[in-house]
């Protein structure tokens, strides 16, 4: 789970870096910074509720 989660922030980073180096593309670069910062959010949250006994 925690590896899927790291290709998909990866994912979501090259998506936002495409968005910003072509021109037209700022949507794409908006989204992925938007997917990055939910999937984050979801390990993160998903991390604690594993930890809890």
């Amino acid at each position: 789970m925690r590896a899927l989660l790291l290709l998909l922030l990866v994912v979501w980073i090259v998506v936002a870096v495409i968005g910003f180096v072509i021109k037209g593309l700022f949507w794409l670069a908006v989204i992925g910074i938007v997917l990055f910062l939910v999937t984050g959010v979801i390990g993160m949250l998903k991390a604690k509720a594993s930890n809890r006994p």
